[in-house]
């Protein structure tokens, strides 16, 4: 599409791990994804490479509140007064950051500033919540919200004409990567992203624009792809979980599987190097033994 334009975020200098959307319409400019906020200045060059300033945002689509998404959300508000369109179950936490801020310091500890960098509120008129099928206007341009569980419950697909604006619902794919599932803690449910990735098999998509990363048509094949790898992770995963083996041991053995994969899809240093950033191994394993622990004790 001519009016849709794919920002690179280069982030920690790795190109095609993050990515950002740029749409242009008759009443304004449309962001979907802000990225982390750690990024905002690389968001800030590419949009003026264009001839778009921060401050030209009117309005912001995120397609869920994690920090490689969302993070420079509060940022560019404070610069653009743009206004924020949100799940509701990940309002809460924009209007106060403050448990989501506290968990990613947990895990990220001193790395955290260099990876995200700050995060702060978003005012309340500046966020808008939208339900499972709501059409809404934003700069001129007409957007469904699809509400797709999986990766996170409080996850939007976000879709415009024939194109889809998938987040981590529809996988990790970078150039001609294997396409694999994000499954980060704490809130996977394999049921549940079964589920969207039917309701967006079934909405006929011409392309799918994935934040980690670009634009793909394969339709059919990807979704079967994503699918086999989340039922091989998924499964691969239990009898460790039932086995409550150690962390570390399981990221190493989680790791030689996943390697054997990429080997497989002929992928080389720098495309593994992107997915690494794009996915993280260790926060598969941990969000993927927190499922089996939530599911095991049902």
């Amino acid at each position: 599409m001519d009016n849709i334009n794919i920002i690179d975020l280069n982030f920690q200098q790795v190109p095609e791990s993050i990515g950002a959307f740029i749409l242009e319409g008759t009443d304004g400019i449309v962001l979907i994804e802000s990225g982390p906020h750690s990024t905002l200045p690389v968001l800030r060059e590419q949009l003026e490479h264009k001839g778009i300033r921060l401050k030209d945002i009117s309005h912001i689509l995120l397609t869920h509140i994690h920090l490689d998404h969302a993070g420079a959300a509060w940022a560019i508000v404070k610069e653009s007064d743009a206004e924020v369109f949100v799940h509701p179950r990940g309002e809460k936490h924009l209007l106060d950051p403050s448990k989501l801020l506290a968990s990613a310091k947990r895990i990220y500890q001193d790395q955290m500033d260099i990876l995200w960098g700050d995060l702060q509120p978003i005012p309340a008129n500046k966020l808008q919540t939208v339900a499972h099928g709501e059409k809404i206007r934003a700069g001129g341009l007409h957007f469904t919200a699809w509400h797709t569980p999986g990766h996170a419950s409080h996850h939007i697909a976000w879709q415009y004409e024939g194109n889809i604006f998938t987040g981590d619902v529809a996988g990790a794919r970078i150039a001609s990567g294997l396409i694999v599932p994000p499954c980060p803690p704490p809130d996977i449910s394999v049921g549940a992203w079964k589920q969207s990735i039917k309701l967006l098999r079934d909405l006929n998509p011409e392309a799918l624009y994935l934040t980690h990363f670009g634009r793909f048509t394969d339709i059919s094949n990807h979704f079967k792809s994503l699918e086999n790898t989340l039922d091989k992770w998924v499964t691969w995963m239990k009898p460790h979980a039932i086995a409550k083996s150690e962390p570390v041991l399981v990221l190493n053995e989680f790791r030689e599987l996943v390697e054997k994969s990429y080997d497989k899809q002929g992928m080389n240093r720098a495309l593994k190097e992107k997915y690494a950033r794009a996915n993280p191994l260790d926060m598969n394993v941990t969000g993927l033994m927190r499922y089996w622990q939530k599911e095991l004790q049902q």
